[in-house]
């Protein structure tokens, strides 16, 4: 636990362990395609309240998102060594009382997106349709992983409409290459999990993948980077954002590096390193709109 958290009641620390606020990594990583959408379809100048609007409702939906995985999650996590103390599993929060907190935070987030036009609000619906469908998708498919992609890629289509009120063309690159970030990165993390996954009965694209596994996600870096410079030059960003391709580029092999061995500790590292993937874009997409 977060020695901040301790400053917190101790009724509320659980509520904050269910919402994950003292692991932020998640955050970050559903943040980085949001703000690269708001920076590319503003012209690298987003409305400050359309920003402060899309961050809250970042945080917000990570949230909520990590509530109802926790309930789709609940009779499994206990088994699970790594997840055996989620609040859910160990007894410290009742189901009622998550799905409860889950309506509240939907709740928020709607509030929070009725303050921008129509199309945003009727993307947003799309998008709380998928964060709550993700986390069951593990119980139907090995590609949970592609459910997670387009939950954490939708605030690329909703920036666009918040920003301009229409989701162009370009939107539409740029959230089929977000989405393929989030593949790369969850895999990582399956890999991590995959003795447990495999006998909890738990579906993953790690476990899909196979021996593979290192091989695959290999190819969808290239996948990636490939999609990137295509954003690049159909938006024309300079040739700071290509030296940035050039460091995520760097950050892919170390990340390959990692994961070669298959160790559950390493395979976490190289996902947790994926947030100065999505970091180094947004530095690389900020000077170089025109």
């Amino acid at each position: 636990m977060d020695k901040g958290f301790m400053k917190f009641p101790k009724q509320l620390l659980p509520y904050l362990r269910l919402m994950r606020f003292h692991r932020p990594i998640g955050i970050l990583l559903l943040l980085w395609p949001t703000l690269w959408a708001l920076w590319l379809a503003s012209a690298g100048h987003p409305n400050l309240s359309v920003l402060v609007i899309f961050i809250t409702g970042v945080i917000i939906m990570r949230a909520a998102g990590c509530i109802i995985n926790d309930v789709a999650d609940r009779h499994v996590d206990g088994h699970v060594k790594r997840t055996a103390t989620r609040p859910i599993a160990s007894g410290e929060v009742s189901v009622r009382n998550a799905l409860i907190l889950f309506a509240i935070l939907l709740s928020l987030a709607f509030v929070l997106v009725l303050m921008c036009n129509r199309l945003t609000i009727e993307l947003a619906f799309v998008g709380a349709a998928l964060a709550t469908i993700y986390p069951f998708l593990k119980r139907i498919t090995h590609l949970p992983q592609f459910g997670l992609g387009l939950a954490f890629s939708w605030g690329v289509p909703m920036a666009f409409a918040a920003q301009t009120n229409q989701v162009p063309a370009e939107a539409w690159l740029i959230f089929v290459t977000a989405c393929l970030w989030p593949v790369i990165y969850d895999t990582f993390y399956a890999m991590a999990d995959k003795n447990d996954d495999i006998k909890i009965g738990v579906k993953s694209t790690a476990i899909l993948f196979g021996r593979y596994d290192q091989v695959v996600t290999f190819i969808l870096q290239l996948f990636f980077l490939a999609m990137l410079i295509i954003v690049g030059n159909v938006f024309m960003l300079g040739e700071f954002y290509f030296v940035g391709l050039a460091i995520v580029t760097v950050l892919f092999i170390y990340q390959q590096n990692l994961i070669k061995l298959r160790n559950p500790a390493d395979c976490f590292k190289a996902f947790l390193n994926n947030n100065w993937v999505g970091l180094v874009i947004f530095i690389g997409i900020v000077p170089g709109i025109k």
